[in-house]
Formats: C-alpha cells, sequence, structure tokens
C-alpha cells in the first residue's frame, strides 16, 4: 500500500475581485509582497471557491501579469472572455510553498505570524490571531492575554521593530493607549453622567 507523502504547505497570494475589460483580464487583491515574482507566466494557482462553482477542483496558469492605473491585474491560460472572468470573481488563490526558497529579511507569510506573542518589554500582552490587508498597510490582529477583544497593530518597522519566528514572539512598541486605557479615559464617563443627573437651575 502507497503511504502519503507529506503534506504541501500552500500560501494564499490573491483573491479576485473584479473583470476588467473584455478580454479575461481580473484585478486582483494581493496577499503577497512579490506579486512580480508570483504571478509569471507559467505560474500555476489552486483556487478556492464554492463546491457549486464550476470552477472547483480547477487551477489557474499565469499568461500575463501587469499593472494598470497602480492595480495589479492578470490574464489566465484558462479566462478567455470577459464572461469567463465574471464567473470566477471572488476566487482566493493559492500556491504551493516552495521549501527551497531563500526567505526575505523583514518578510513573512501570514501562517508563520499567526499564533506568535506578542510581547511588550519582555512580558507577554497577547497573540496574533490573524493579518488584514489594507491598501495603506498591513494590520496584526491581537488578542490580548485577558478578554476577547482585538487590538489592531499597524505592522510597521515603528510599531513592531523585532519579530522572531524561531522563538515564537512579536515585539511591540505600541504608542500609549493601543493596549490599554489612557489615564483619565474612565473619568470622562462618569463626569457626563455627574452633569447629567445635576437638576437644572432656573
Amino acid at each position: 500500500m502507497a503511504t502519503a507523502g507529506p503534506a504541501r504547505t500552500q500560501l494564499r497570494v490573491g483573491r479576485l475581485v473584479k473583470a476588467h475589460g473584455l478580454k479575461g483580464a481580473l484585478k486582483l487583491e494581493l496577499y503577497t509582497d512579490d506579486p512580480d515574482g508570483r504571478f509569471v507566466p507559467g505560474a500555476v494557482f489552486t483556487l478556492q471557491v464554492p463546491e457549486s462553482s464550476p470552477w472547483h477542483g480547477k487551477t489557474l496558469t499565469v499568461r500575463e501579469f501587469r499593472w494598470m492605473n497602480s492595480h495589479p491585474v492578470a490574464f489566465f491560460e484558462e479566462v478567455e472572455d470577459r464572461t469567463a472572468a465574471e464567473s470566477i470573481v471572488r476566487a482566493i488563490l493559492w500556491i504551493d510553498q516552495d521549501e527551497s526558497a531563500v526567505a526575505e529579511d523583514d518578510a513573512w507569510y501570514d501562517h508563520q505570524l499567526v499564533g506568535l506573542t506578542v510581547q511588550r518589554d519582555g512580558e507577554p500582552v497577547g497573540r496574533v490571531i490573524r493579518v488584514d490587508h489594507l491598501p495603506a498597510q498591513d494590520l496584526l490582529v491581537v488578542r490580548p492575554l485577558s478578554g476577547d477583544d482585538e487590538i489592531l497593530v499597524p505592522f510597521v518597522a515603528a510599531i513592531v521593530p523585532d519579530v522572531d519566528i524561531a522563538a515564537g514572539t512579536i515585539t511591540v512598541t505600541p504608542p500609549a493607549g493601543l493596549f490599554e486605557e489612557l489615564p483619565g479615559d474612565d473619568d470622562a464617563p462618569e463626569a457626563d453622567a455627574d452633569a447629567e443627573a445635576a437638576p437644572a437651575e432656573d
């Protein structure tokens, strides 16, 4: 009996957001720091689509990748016209991770960051539960050690100076008030309540 090989590690690299033009092009939402390296002609992506989709179980092969008015746009061998492009909008693109690739400095995949302990001044303050990719910047979504709140931490060097995958930690130097209420925050509602309770003067 054949034994199964090692499980593949797949990386989410993009999402198809909108048909573009009449020749099957699609605008992309990128989840990779190296789109020009990922979307090279011949690159093959696994599709994440509903089981009811005609694209379920199929793959896409890049024919061309370009930037149009600062928006990433891709053409795929299997998508010949706008009708086909519209039928695959919202699909998420996955690609097998190249285990032999040399990691870039200051570049991490989402799955490497999720689960890391967030520490400040050497003390743990929470854990990364996901990474949000916004047009302006990436955000680390952190769950504090106490409570179910979500804290959005801008993933920039000034606030996140160190990521240590091996140690399982992320060091943050957040601005005051990001992980705790500022002194005086609790006083304001009480002052408002006192003002509302005070009798009106004639």
